[in-house]
Formats: C-alpha cells, sequence, structure tokens
C-alpha cells in the first residue's frame, strides 16, 4: 500500500525486453542501495513494480524491476523509454504519516491530460478518463494520477480536473505534463468498494 505522497523522481536508463511479453526496467534513484531490498515494492508513476535486482549507478542507486503483459497493457508502462522520468513512492510502513489517500499501486487505465492552465499560485489539469471509470470519480474526492495523490475539483460525463500547488508540481513529474500526455489513473478504493456494495443490494 501506498499513500501517493511522491518521495523520489527516478529515472529508466534501461528497458529490456525479455520472454513471454515481460520487460524489464533499470529506473536510477537516490534511495540508499542498502534500503531496498529484494522483493520490496516500489510504485512508479502509480504502478506498484516488484525490486528484483539493485545495483550501483554512478553516485545514485538503481533498481530492476519487470513489468508483465497486463501491466504493458493497461498502463503506461509500455511507452517508458531510456530517459523517462517517474514518480516513485516506497511502500507504506505502519506508522508511517498518511498524507495523501490509501493508494494500491494498481493503476485502473489511462487518462489524458485536454488542457493544463497554469494560474499564479496553482495549475489546473483536465483530464479526460475512460468512461467505465468516470462512475468512481466525484468532486472532492480522490485520484491518483502517475502516483500522485490528488483531490478532484470538477467533474464531467467524461472529464475531471485537479488543482495542483507549486510544491507538487516541483517534486514530482506533473510540472512537466503538457496536453496529450498519458497519465497512469487509480481511482479511490473506497469509492471502488462503495460502488460494489450498491451493485450487490
Amino acid at each position: 500500500m501506498f499513500t501517493g505522497i511522491v518521495s523520489d523522481v527516478g529515472e529508466v536508463i534501461a528497458v529490456e525486453p525479455r520472454a513471454e511479453g515481460l520487460r524489464r526496467l533499470k529506473i536510477a534513484c537516490s534511495y540508499p542501495r542498502e534500503t531496498i531490498a529484494i522483493g520490496a515494492s516500489i510504485a512508479c508513476s502509480g504502478v506498484c513494480l516488484t525490486v528484483v535486482e539493485t545495483a550501483a549507478a554512478g553516485n545514485r542507486t538503481s533498481f530492476s524491476v519487470d513489468a508483465a503483459a497486463e501491466t504493458l497493457q493497461l498502463t503506461t508502462v509500455a511507452n517508458w523509454i531510456k530517459g523517462e522520468r517517474l514518480n516513485l513512492e516506497r511502500a507504506l510502513k505502519v506508522g508511517d504519516e498518511l498524507g495523501g489517500h490509501i493508494v494500491a499501486g494498481h493503476a485502473d487505465g489511462i487518462s489524458e491530460l485536454i488542457s493544463r492552465e497554469d494560474l499564479p499560485d496553482m495549475a489546473r489539469l483536465t483530464l479526460r478518463a475512460p468512461l467505465p471509470l468516470m462512475r468512481f470519480v466525484a468532486q472532492k474526492g480522490s485520484v491518483a494520477l502517475d502516483g500522485v495523490s490528488l483531490t478532484v475539483n470538477d467533474v464531467t460525463t467524461d472529464t475531471f480536473s485537479v488543482l495542483i500547488i507549486p510544491h507538487t508540481l516541483s517534486v514530482t513529474t506533473l510540472g512537466a505534463v503538457k496536453p496529450g500526455g498519458k497519465l497512469n489513473l487509480e481511482i479511490d478504493l473506497m469509492a471502488r468498494y462503495a460502488a460494489r456494495l450498491m451493485e450487490t443490494h
């Protein structure tokens, strides 16, 4: 589990196709190597991936993860190339501060940025999401975009907007996203469960 609070911005430094539709990604980060265990979960731009290898990467650390066919189909991982910048978050530990909202790291689909308005003290991003997911997106509810916990501002039939403060823009990859950009979208777990309960009653 995660909270949607990004703790580092990593960089893809190698992409290697593997058998059976797998793809191995090597990601450089600032986390100390000794703190990354093999088998640990790290959310990479909102996608929970399992560490299979660590190494030194100059003055940084690298960790390698394998992305399976389903992950490549449902998320932006399939489009990641060398040099791609990724929002990183380590798995939540008992006792950690829950600064965002509960995030599973299981992206539900891909949203597209259709407009960006840079205001004096924040940016307004308006995104289009797959229609089946929009019923889970509510005004003042929570979403995770590329692993960043955000509060929904406005909602239409197939779009929603979020307001992002300068700090978040500066410490995540959202500061560089432009219209047409694709972002991994994870809907709020509570919204998913609430909808399921309504369906069964």
